[in-house]
């Protein structure tokens, strides 16, 4: 495998997930890229082709580890057979970073299943934002971070449904559970936009709004990430995930965070807003729905570089970033 291009200093906090259509194109175009991240999940397997295709790649990028499964806001604590899978895997990889989503997914079985199970609502499911849900996740996490012996960071949630006892606002509930737990906040600017898109349209939906004014929602989306980036201390903020949404076809529809298209102008926006903010951090590019070729991912990464440029008021230099 050849060694990578040296990256530009704002283009080494930039990466890109990385996916198995895109490994061979990865290897023959050696892009500057400051890291690689995947689905922890994916590589919990002893061996195989793929553990050592991404141990290839370890040698060359730093790899971030980002899961799906632990669920980290279970009242039931957190699944131990998959946290050693992932504490080994952690162990093998030296990963650069690791990172879970602030939400649950493991419950206790009610209705006509035994009381004593345990199941798995294979989703990302949001959590009340509340004392007792908080107290949950700080717990949980502290358990994580002593068994991987390392800080993990926990993502902020496209999520759609709220809960009638929500008693903190989200960016205080998390910057909280930071604080107390120790871990760092991966803040995912697309799940900012998207949250804020659908509460304008629940809005007009609950207004009896015969139309909904696309400009002014995203003008009302931005206001309200803008609101939550500024309610951070930016000692909580360890990493960016940008990513792109799908508009809904029907009136009837929510926004999904479906990853499936190029960074909206207004995620550009915010995103850019949240660099003069908290400060440069590492971005991640994000797209696992119709997979693009790998150059329109690293034209995205272009545009991240870019922007952590000019947020920063530096230039770029005579290579051009990536």
């Amino acid at each position: 495998m050849h060694t990578p291009l040296p990256p530009s200093p704002a283009a080494r906090l930039v990466g890109i997930g990385l996916r198995p259509a895109h490994a061979a194109a990865l290897r023959a175009m050696r892009p500057a890229l400051g890291f690689l991240e995947v689905h922890s999940e994916n590589f919990f397997a002893d061996g195989g082709p793929g553990l050592s295709e991404l141990l290839d790649f370890r040698a060359n990028y730093p790899i971030g580890l980002h899961g799906v499964g632990l669920s980290l806001g279970s009242a039931e604590g957190v699944d131990e057979a998959h946290l050693t899978r992932l504490a080994t895997l952690v162990e093998r990889l030296e990963p650069v970073r690791v990172s879970e989503h602030a939400s649950f997914s493991r419950a206790r079985a009610s209705g006509t299943l035994p009381a004593s199970a345990l199941i798995h609502a294979a989703d990302l499911l949001p959590l009340p934002f509340n004392e007792a849900s908080q107290h949950i996740l700080v717990a949980n996490i502290q358990h994580v971070q002593e068994r991987l012996g390392r800080t993990i960071l926990i993502e902020n949630l496209s999520a759609y449904m709220a809960y009638d006892d929500d008693a903190i606002p989200e960016a205080e509930f998390l910057a909280e559970v930071c604080l107390r737990s120790g871990c760092q906040l991966l803040l995912d600017v697309n799940n900012l936009v998207v949250n804020g898109l659908n509460r304008v349209k629940r809005e007009s939906w609950q207004a009896g709004a015969a139309a909904f004014e696309e400009a002014d929602a995203l003008r009302r989306a931005r206001a309200q990430a803008l609101d939550f980036v500024w309610s951070l201390p930016p000692s909580v903020v360890g990493q960016f995930h940008l990513a792109g949404f799908r508009w809904p076809e029907q009136a009837d529809q929510l926004f999904i965070d479906d990853h499936s298209q190029r960074v909206s102008p207004t995620v550009w926006d915010v995103y850019e807003q949240a660099l003069g903010h908290l400060g440069e951090r590492p971005t991640l590019i994000e797209w696992d729905v119709d997979l693009p070729p790998l150059a329109v991912l690293l034209d995205e990464a272009r545009l991240a570089t870019e922007v952590i440029v000019r947020a920063s008021g530096a230039q770029l230099g005579d290579d051009g970033g990536l």
